[in-house]
C-alpha cells in the first residue's frame, strides 16, 4: 500500500513540482559532468603527453566537488522544506485517516527514494551527454587535430562518486522529512495553507533611511575593491572584512527596505496602484519581500559569483591564449649560453648527426645577439645587440614589418616578439658591418616544423636533449611544451569557473523558482476569489507572471550591478597578463544566464500561470 501510494505521489510530483525535479536531475548532471574529465578528450590529451597540470586539475575539481555537493545538499533540503509546507494538510489527512506519525514518515522515505533513483538515472544520462558536449568544448580551444579524441565515453568512476555524495544528499532528506513530520501537530497540519504572511507596514521615513544607507555601504564597499584592486582587497583580511561587510549589508538593507520604499511610492500614484490587478500584485509581491529579503540577499550573492567567476573564468582564458603566442613566437627556440667562449654551433649538423634531415623544419634562422660596447654603437643604454638582417627576418616570420628608422635603433620593448633570447628590457638594432666589431654575447636557433608538429618536435627534441645532457648550456624552449601548459591553465581556469559559475546559478535560480511556486501554490484561493470579484482571466494570469518577474529579476539587476564593478577590479589584474577579451566572457555569461537563470524564470513563470488559471 505505501509503494503504491509513494508512486502516486511522485507521479503528481511531476506535474506539480517539476522545478524541484529538474533541479535534482541538473544537480547529478553538473556533478557528474565534472567529475568525469579525467575520460574527456582534453584531459586525455594533456595525460598522453604527460602535461604536470593533470594531476593538479583532478586534485582541485576533487576537492571543489566537495563544496559544490555541500551546496547542492542545502539547496535540496532548502526545497523539500518548502515541499513539506506546500503538502501539510496532504500529510495532516493522512494522519486523520489513522496512519500514524512513523507510518508517514515511512511514506515520505519511500518517496524520497523513488525521487532520488529517477533523478539519478536522468542525470546520469544527460551528464553523459554533457561530459561529451565540454569534451567537444575544450577539444575546440585546440590549435590541432585532436577530433579523433571526442568520442562519448560513460565514467564508471565518476557515476559511483555521484551516487554516493547524492545518497548521502537524499538520506539527510529522508531524515529531515521523518523529524518534521514528527515533531508536527495535526492542527498546525490541517492549518498550515490557511496562514498568511503578515504585511506589517514601515514608516516611510525609515524605509528611506534604510535604502540611503544601503547605498551608502555599497558606494563604500565599491571604492574600497576600486582602490585596493581585486588582488589585494582578496587577500588582506583588514581589507577583504570590511569590504565584504559593508556589500552584504548593503545588499540586505536595500532589500529590506523596499516592503516600506515602494509600497508608500506606489500608493502615492493612485492610477497606478489601483490600474488592473496592480493593487493585489503589489501586496503580494511585497508581503513576500517583507519576509524573504534575507533569501533574496543569499539569491543576489549568489547570482554576483556565479556572473563573475563564469566571466573571469571565460576573460582568463584569452589572456592565457595571448601568453602563449608572445612565449614563443616559433616552433622551437635553443639557446647556446655558452656561444661567448665556444663560439657559435651548428644546428644543422647536430640534427644530421641524430638522424634529423634538414627537410624536417619548413624555416629556421641563426641569431647571434652581442656585447654593446658604447665606443662602438654610442648607445649606453643597451645591453645587447643585434644584427638589422637577423631582426628584419625574424620579424618578417611573424608578419610583422621590420626596422626602417636610422641605425644603431634603441628598442625599448615591443608588442612583437623578437625570440625567447632578449637579454634585457632593451637591446640595439645594428647595421650588419657593424657587429664585426662586437664579441658575441649569445646564439639563439629558431625554427619551424614542416611536417606534423607532434611527431616533428619528439625527433627534434631527442636529438637536442641528448646532446643537452653533456653540455648544460644549452637551453631548449618548445612552443608545444609552452602550449600544452597553457592548455592546461586554460581548461583548469574553465572547468572550475564553469563548476562554481554553474553551481551558484543553479542555487540562485532554484531558490527563486520554489519560493514562487509555492506562493503561487498559497495564493490559488486568491485568485479563485479574484474571479468571484469578476478580475478577466489574462488579468488573473498577467499578476501570477508579475509577481515572478520581480522576485527574479530585482536580485539579478542589483547582482548585475555588484558584478560589473567586480569585473572592472578582475579585469584589471587579468589584463596585467595580457589582453583580456570583455566582449567574449560577456557573451559567454550572458548565454549562462539566459539558458539556467531565463530557463528557471519561463518554467516557473508557466507553471504559477498554470496554478492561477486551476485555481
Amino acid at each position: 500500500m505505501f509503494s503504491k501510494l509513494a508512486l502516486r505521489n511522485v507521479r503528481r510530483s511531476f506535474r506539480d513540482y517539476g522545478v524541484y525535479l529538474l533541479t535534482l536531475t541538473f544537480g547529478v548532471c553538473l556533478f557528474y559532468t565534472f567529475n568525469s574529465i579525467d575520460g574527456q578528450g582534453a584531459m586525455v590529451y594533456l595525460a598522453q603527453n604527460q602535461n604536470p597540470m593533470v594531476e593538479p586539475i583532478l586534485m582541485l575539481i576533487d576537492i571543489f566537488s566537495v563544496f559544490v555537493a555541500v551546496v547542492l545538499a542545502c539547496l535540496i533540503l532548502y526545497a523539500n522544506r518548502f515541499l513539506l509546507r506546500r503538502r501539510k494538510r496532504e500529510l495532516g489527512t493522512y494522519l486523520l485517516l489513522g496512519l500514524s506519525q512513523g507510518q508517514v514518515s515511512r511514506l515520505l522515505f519511500l518517496e524520497t527514494g523513488v525521487v532520488g533513483l529517477l533523478s539519478l538515472a536522468a542525470g546520469l544520462g544527460l551528464g553523459a551527454a554533457a561530459s561529451y558536449g565540454m569534451s567537444a568544448l575544450t577539444l575546440s580551444m585546440f590549435e590541432m587535430d585532436v577530433s579523433d579524441l571526442l568520442a562519448i565515453t560513460f565514467s564508471p568512476g565518476a557515476a559511483v562518486k555521484t551516487v554516493l555524495y547524492f545518497g548521502l544528499i537524499f538520506l539527510l532528506v529522508m531524515l529531515f522529512s521523518g523529524v518534521q513530520v514528527s515533531r508536527a501537530k495535526l492542527i498546525d497540519l490541517m492549518q498550515g495553507e490557511r496562514k498568511n504572511e503578515v504585511l506589517k507596514p514601515r514608516p516611510l521615513g525609515v524605509a528611506v533611511f534604510q535604502f540611503l544607507l544601503g547605498v551608502v555601504f555599497l558606494a563604500a564597499a565599491y571604492a574600497i575593491l576600486l582602490t585596493f584592486g581585486m588582488a589585494i582587497a582578496v587577500a588582506v583580511l583588514p581589507i577583504c572584512v570590511p569590504m565584504l561587510t559593508l556589500g552584504t549589508l548593503g545588499t540586505l538593507l536595500i532589500f529590506r527596505s523596499l516592503s516600506g520604499f515602494v509600497l508608500k511610492f506606489v500608493q502615492g500614484r493612485p492610477r497606478l496602484y489601483y490600474k488592473n490587478l496592480n493593487l493585489f500584485t503589489l501586496r503580494q509581491w511585497i508581503s513576500k519581500v517583507h519576509s524573504t529579503y534575507l533569501a533574496q540577499t543569499v539569491v543576489c550573492i549568489l547570482l554576483l559569483l556565479a556572473i563573475g567567476i563564469t566571466a573571469s573564468s571565460v576573460g582568463l582564458n584569452s589572456t592565457i591564449e595571448s601568453m602563449t603566442g608572445y612565449q614563443s613566437p616559433f616552433d622551437i627556440t635553443v639557446q647556446n649560453r655558452n656561444a661567448d667562449a665556444l663560439g657559435p654551433m651548428d644546428f644543422d649538423a647536430l640534427l644530421e648527426e641524430h638522424g634529423v634531415n634538414s627537410s624536417a623544419l619548413s624555416w629556421q634562422q641563426d641569431t647571434i645577439f652581442y656585447y654593446n660596447d658604447a665606443s662602438v654603437t654610442g648607445i649606453e643604454e643597451a645591453s645587447a645587440a643585434v644584427r638589422l638582417s637577423d631582426y628584419n627576418a625574424l620579424l618578417a616570420r611573424q608578419g610583422e614589418p621590420g626596422c626602417s628608422g636610422p641605425l644603431p635603433h634603441l628598442q625599448e620593448g615591443s608588442d612583437v616578439t623578437l625570440t625567447t633570447g632578449n637579454l634585457g628590457l632593451s637591446y640595439l638594432i645594428i647595421p650588419d658591418e657593424m657587429a664585426s666589431e662586437l664579441k658575441i654575447r649569445r646564439q639563439v636557433w629558431s625554427a619551424d616544423y614542416a611536417g606534423n608538429p607532434e611527431e616533428t618536435e619528439a625527433e627534434v627534441m631527442a636529438a637536442l636533449r641528448q646532446f643537452q645532457e653533456e653540455n648544460w648550456y644549452l637551453s631548449i624552449n618548445s612552443r608545444l611544451t609552452i602550449y600544452q601548459e597553457a592548455m592546461g591553465n586554460k581548461i583548469l581556469a574553465l572547468f572550475l569557473g564553469l563548476y562554481l559559475g554553474f553551481t551558484f546559478l543553479l542555487a540562485a535560480a532554484a531558490v527563486l523558482a520554489l519560493q514562487q511556486l509555492s506562493q503561487g501554490a498559497d495564493n490559488t484561493g486568491r485568485y479563485a476569489i479574484l474571479r468571484r470579484l469578476g478580475a478577466e482571466e489574462r488579468l488573473v494570469a498577467r499578476s501570477a507572471t508579475q509577481q515572478v518577474a520581480l522576485a527574479f529579476l530585482l536580485p539579478l539587476g542589483l547582482a548585475l550591478i555588484h558584478s560589473a564593478v567586480g569585473m572592472r577590479a578582475a579585469n584589471e589584474l587579468i589584463s596585467t597578463a595580457g589582453k583580456v577579451d570583455s566582449a567574449a566572457s560577456s557573451a559567454v555569461t550572458a548565454l549562462v544566464l539566459l539558458a539556467v537563470y531565463g530557463g528557471y524564470f519561463l518554467a516557473t513563470a508557466l507553471a504559477c500561470r498554470r496554478m492561477a488559471k486551476q485555481a
